[in-house]
């Protein structure tokens, strides 16, 4: 007897694109308001390379067997996630990368997410480790101010690791750096990580605002949403092992606690409600050490999340 699955249950097949949306191979070409572009690294530390490369694949994957169900009713939303009738996003499909051209892969990523605001779409970027919001926040410079709200379970203000720069590390770092980044909201923090005191006092005296796990746990996630201004620009970007690893267990760090899905999914549309969502990234997923497909099905359905919010926006 063939094995069951939803694809075949749902008659979806032989999809390649995320959920089933248009392709588009041509970013000049694109015409829509989400545009879905695979960045399976930037800038790899050399002790442990790419390892997050498969995860726009695997991501993909796991929500293709509901693309022939694009028009039903996504009750996290309660209605399609596309209204209106037909889609507003297209994926533009992975970036090709090299592992050994860092300087080359920034140059590409920043370049590549620069064309799809030129074209007036939002980038939903499926990363990747989190070397790959650096160049998606240097995007856009020349562009207004920018807010950027962080869901990780670091802080990431590094300066360097093993004298890089640009690493996994350090991406609120070099935000911090970046005239156009005016706030830095930072949201679920907790366990051990890279940062050391001199960190965690950069950050606060740069003015970076943080909630951590515990915080969150608490008190809920309104308090750190009433920290982002009405009518803002913001790019949210998600270290997917700030979610529990109950939840997301694919990462390479794990933790104890975490946020909930429910929690990530109200930041996402609470932010869309307060501000203008401009860039989401979801990164850190590593599908080799995920568990029956459990964290890449999580991280598409909190992408389908920030594309309807993007797409009510």
């Amino acid at each position: 007897m063939a094995s069951a699955d939803l694809g075949s249950m749902f008659g979806a097949k032989d999809i390649t694109t995320f959920f089933g949306v248009p392709a588009c191979d041509d970013l000049e070409a694109i015409d829509a308001k989400a545009a879905i572009l695979g960045v399976p690294f930037a800038t790899p530390y050399p002790s442990v390379g790419p390892y997050c490369a498969g995860a726009p694949r695997a991501i993909r994957a796991a929500i293709a067997p509901f693309s022939n169900s694009i028009g039903h009713v996504s009750f996290d939303i309660g209605e399609p996630i596309f209204a209106q009738g037909g889609p507003s996003a297209v994926d533009c499909g992975d970036l090709v990368l090299d592992p050994s051209s860092p300087e080359a892969n920034r140059h590409l990523i920043r370049q590549s997410v620069a064309t799809i605001l030129d074209r007036g779409a939002v980038p939903i970027v499926i990363g990747g480790d989190d070397s790959v919001p650096i160049p998606l926040f240097e995007a856009f410079e020349g562009r207004g101010k920018l807010t950027i709200v962080q869901i990780d379970a670091h802080i990431d203000w590094r300066d360097e690791v093993d004298g890089e720069r640009f690493g996994l590390s350090s991406n609120m770092r070099r935000a911090s750096e970046m005239e156009h980044v005016t706030r830095i909201v930072q949201i679920g923090q907790r366990a051990i990580g890279s940062a050391r005191p001199d960190d965690l006092d950069d950050a606060l005296r740069w003015g970076a605002e943080m909630f951590s796990a515990r915080t969150i746990a608490r008190e809920g996630i309104e308090p750190a949403l009433e920290r982002i201004p009405l009518g803002d620009r913001v790019l949210i970007t998600l270290d997917i092992d700030g979610m529990d690893p109950s939840v997301v267990p694919g990462v390479i760090g794990r933790a104890p606690g975490g946020l909930g899905y429910w929690q990530v999914v109200e930041l996402i549309h609470g932010i869309a409600e307060r501000a203008q969502i401009v860039a989401f990234d979801l990164v850190e997923f590593m599908p080799e050490r995920d568990v029956d497909h459990l964290g890449a099905s999580v991280a598409a359905h909190l992408i389908l999340n920030a594309i309807a919010a993007v797409h009510r926006g």
